[in-house]
Formats: structure tokens, C-alpha cells, sequence
């Protein structure tokens, strides 16, 4: 009997392939980091077909690992970076150029011009998102505008563009299928989130053609089977952003709930229910899901960099061996004695928006050790993730008692209780974290009828451990105070005032 799902996670910093049982627990997995390329300072690529050929190895490893072969496997779901944009040519199947990674920051001052023409009401209604490079249509446009007979190409219809879901289902299928689903299509600034449909008096300001695209289909449904990738093909049957995928895999399915996922970056998203609500506080209003005929909404903040920054602190500072030992280097001091990081290296995400602001480290002494900046950095994961919070509850009108957490970091107890002490609120961790693979799973599941839906699902929902709120109040506020003096630096120093 068929009785498995694999999930394919490809992430910003590496892909992933986990294979999960009917109980929703992981059975095997395998992972692969892969390049990280930095061509100029703020701009940042990878190579597709690297991702590519490492998400294809780990979905077969996966396989193997756990003694199966690829007919044990009823369907294939997947989660992907979000916004990182490939370029194609239809005929070789050859990217034109290196992917361009959501945490690029080439095209701000275009995305300044944008605003400048007064279009950010406009896009902001039609995407529920606000004007940044983080967003796949001003990389686009630039490739289009950059790379050699791009522009000539497009316009015959011979290059194709996807965000990460489209560039490894076309692989799957040996370019059979060129599709995404509505939560990537959400993420490009090109697709209205009303109509569920590409917007054409977007693509015209952009100009970009509507035959690059993808077709948009629902997050769960059967789109096809894998072509020559496995002794068997395997039905495709689940796509979504790994934000949604988590929020999907966390069972957040009612209104008013909410998680939070700590990876390279740190995304909070709430379920806003079935009508997109938009923002007040400088959040984005995004699509969750479609499974049906029913689409689920959410608001999101996201943050350019959290577990990044313990990867700076490993390659580019050279204080930690590995990202695991940040802990442990982090817990030799009680806190960080006014060292405050705020890890702006690629701009400012939700609630502020500052695409020219940079990576700031302030309040140092003679004193200041390694430990202190481990811990200043850690730290900064839990203030950006206060800033988010904060904002949805005055976008929502509802004051969060319980935050769900899933993603990497969520293993280091410490950061996990800070952030507890920080919000005031219960922080709730799930004994399966890698939750977005599994909301992968789950949606992939549900359109073969491996599952019989999200009823069935939310029973296997267990919590590990809830950290409560233990520091005191006028502590907490000294910390705040601190964190948002630090961000006022990085405003002024971004605006270049004196």
C-alpha cells in the first residue's frame, strides 16, 4: 500500500526532502545546503540549477533512507522560498541568468521611482502588498532589462518566469508543467488577490509579458506526475510558500490565529479568514491557501533576517564554528549589557519598511565580548518579532495571548523564553517544528484523499513545550526602550541625516 507523502522544502540556504507517515510524523529526511552568491554589496543570487539538482538528490535520498522505493509514495507536496525569481528559456530549459533571491536589494531605487509615480495605493489594493525589491516583479523587470535578447525573447514567448514552486515542478515534470499556486502568485506584485487572477494594468507598469507566466492553480489539487524523475511517477498534489505551508502545518485554520517561523528570515503571519483585510500597521495582506472552492487570507510580517544572522555570525564574523553553538556562546553572559544588533543587511521588513536601511551594531563598551553580539543578535529575532506582533494586534483588534513557533532557531530554549518574557504572551512550540514540510504534506495529502481533510489533520497537532511570560514588566519595557532607540540609529543613519 501506497502510505507515504514527500514533502519537498526548498529553502533559501538549502533544500530538503522529508518523507512523512499517515500520523504526520517525519520517517526519513535529507538535506543539502547550496551557494550563496553576493555579486555586489545588497544583491544576492542563486543558481537554479543548483537548487535544482540538490532538491532532486534529497528527494531521492529521502526515498532511500527509509528503506522505500518511489511506488511507495502516494504524492509529492511543495514548499519554497518565496519571491526568488527564475528566468528560463522554454526551448533548452536553461536559466538565463542566476535566480535572483527575495533578499535583493538591486532594484530599491526603481521600487523608489515606483512610489515617487504615486503607484503604491494602487498596487498595495490590487496585491495587498507595499512597493520593495523584496518582490519578484521589479526582478523581473530588471532581468528583463539587463540580461542580453531577454526582452527579444520574452516577447516571443520563449522565456519563462516562476518563483522557485514553478522552476522545480517544471524539472519534475520535464517541462510539462508550467504552474504555481495562488500563495506564490500572491508574492510576485503582478496577481490580484481579490480577482485570485495576473493583473494586466500591473504587468503593463511593469512591463512585463502575461506569456512568461505561470498558470495559477489551488494549493491543493492534482496537477499532474513527476516525468522520469523516479523508477515511477509520482502525482504532484501540493504546492504553497513555505509561510503559508507553515501556518498550513500548524493548524492555524481558524481567524485570529497566528505563528511565527524562525528560518533565514522570521515571518508571523494570522489567518484573517476569507476576505482580505487591509493593513494599517505596514503589514502585507496575503493568500494562505486555496483547497476547493475556499481561499483562506493572511496578514504577514515579514523580517528580512533572523537565522541569517547567526550565519553571519559563522561566516562572516568567524566567532562560531557552527550555527548550533550560537547558544551556547550566547548563554556565557545574562544578557548583553546594552549591546543592541539590529541585523538590517538587507533593509527593513514589516512594520518599517526601510529598504535603505543597513546592519547596525550599537552600545558598545570595552567590555563588549563575542558572547555580548551572540546574544545581541539572538535577542534581535525576539524585538523584530515584538514589532510584528504588535502591529497585527492593531490591524486585528485582537491581543495575542499565544503565539505558535516552528522553523530552526525554535530548538534554542533561551531565545524561545526571551521571546516569551519580550511579548507578554505564551509561546507555543509543536513536537513536529519542521512545520512547513509538513503543511506541504498535508495539502498534497488532502488532494489524493490521503487524508480526509483538515478535521482529520488537526488531531495529529501536539505540543512539545509552552514557555510562559516570567520577566518583569519594568524590565521588559528597559529592553523595548533599548531596541527601539536602536532602530531610530538605523532610521537616521538610512535617511543619511547627521
Amino acid at each position: 500500500m501506497k502510505d507515504f507523502i514527500l514533502a519537498l522544502d526548498q529553502g533559501t540556504t538549502s533544500s530538503r526532502a522529508i518523507v512523512f507517515n499517515r500520523d504526520g510524523l517525519p520517517f526519513s529526511s535529507s538535506q543539502r545546503e547550496f551557494t550563496q552568491i553576493y555579486p555586489q554589496p545588497g544583491w544576492v543570487e542563486h543558481n537554479a540549477e543548483e537548487i535544482w539538482s540538490t532538491q532532486s538528490a534529497v528527494a531521492s535520498e529521502a526515498i532511500a533512507k527509509a528503506g522505500l522505493s518511489s511506488s511507495d509514495i502516494t504524492a509529492i507536496g511543495i514548499t519554497n522560498q518565496r519571491e526568488t525569481t527564475v528566468v528560463w528559456d522554454r526551448i533548452t530549459g536553461k536559466p538565463i541568468c542566476n535566480a535572483i533571491v527575495w533578499q535583493d536589494r538591486r532594484t530599491a531605487e526603481f521600487c523608489d521611482r515606483l512610489k515617487a509615480d504615486g503607484l503604491a495605493d494602487k498596487i498595495r489594493e490590487k496585491t495587498g502588498l507595499i512597493i520593495d525589491a523584496y518582490f519578484s516583479a521589479t526582478k523581473i523587470r530588471w532581468i528583463l532589462d539587463n540580461v542580453k535578447y531577454a526582452r527579444k525573447l520574452a516577447e516571443k514567448g520563449q522565456l519563462a518566469f516562476g518563483t522557485v514552486d514553478s522552476w522545480l515542478i517544471w524539472n519534475l515534470t520535464n517541462g510539462e508543467l508550467h504552474i504555481t499556486d495562488v500563495s506564490n502568485a500572491s508574492r510576485t506584485m503582478l496577481f490580484n488577490i481579490n480577482t485570485l487572477k495576473w493583473d494586466e494594468e500591473l504587468l503593463d507598469i511593469f512591463k512585463i509579458p502575461a506569456a512568461m507566466l505561470p498558470l495559477v492553480r489551488s494549493s491543493s489539487d492534482i496537477y499532474g506526475s513527476t516525468v522520469g524523475q523516479f523508477a515511477t511517477d509520482i502525482p504532484i498534489s501540493g504546492i504553497a510558500g513555505d509561510q503559508q505551508a507553515a501556518l498550513f502545518g500548524q493548524m492555524c485554520t481558524e481567524p485570529g490565529m497566528v505563528k511565527n517561523t524562525y528560518g533565514t528570515g522570521c515571518f508571523m503571519m494570522m489567518n484573517i479568514g476569507d476576505k482580505p483585510i487591509r493593513s494599517r500597521s505596514n503589514l502585507l495582506t496575503t493568500v494562505g491557501w486555496r483547497i476547493g472552492n475556499e481561499t483562506r487570507y493572511a496578514l504577514e510580517g515579514s523580517i528580512f533576517i533572523a537565522g541569517a544572522v547567526v550565519q553571519w555570525l559563522r561566516d562572516g564574523l568567524g566567532v562560531i564554528a557552527g550555527s548550533a553553538d550560537v547558544e551556547a556562546l550566547a548563554s556565557k553572559v545574562k544578557d548583553s549589557e546594552g549591546v543592541y544588533f539590529v541585523p538590517a543587511f538587507a533593509g527593513l521588513g514589516a512594520p518599517h519598511w526601510n529598504q535603505h536601511a543597513r546592519g547596525t551594531i550599537v552600545g558598545l563598551t570595552r567590555g563588549t565580548t563575542a558572547s555580548h553580539i551572540a546574544r545581541a543578535a539572538l535577542d534581535s529575532i525576539a524585538f523584530q518579532t515584538l514589532e510584528v506582533l504588535k502591529a497585527m494586534e492593531k490591524d486585528s483588534g485582537i491581543e495575542i495571548k499565544e503565539l505558535r513557533v516552528d522553523g530552526g532557531a525554535t530548538v534554542n530554549n533561551s531565545l524561545m523564553q526571551f521571546q516569551s518574557d519580550l511579548l507578554n504572551a505564551n509561546v507555543v512550540r509543536p513536537k513536529i517544528t519542521e512545520t512547513t514540510a509538513l503543511g506541504a504534506a498535508y495539502l498534497a495529502g488532502i488532494a489524493v484523499k490521503y487524508w480526509n481533510g483538515t478535521e482529520e489533520i488537526r488531531k495529529q497537532w501536539q505540543i512539545d513545550r509552552i514557555f510562559n511570560p516570567k520577566m518583569p514588566d519594568d524590565t521588559r519595557k528597559s529592553y523595548i526602550r533599548g531596541w527601539d532607540r536602536a532602530i531610530r540609529s538605523v532610521e537616521v543613519w538610512a535617511s543619511g541625516g547627521d
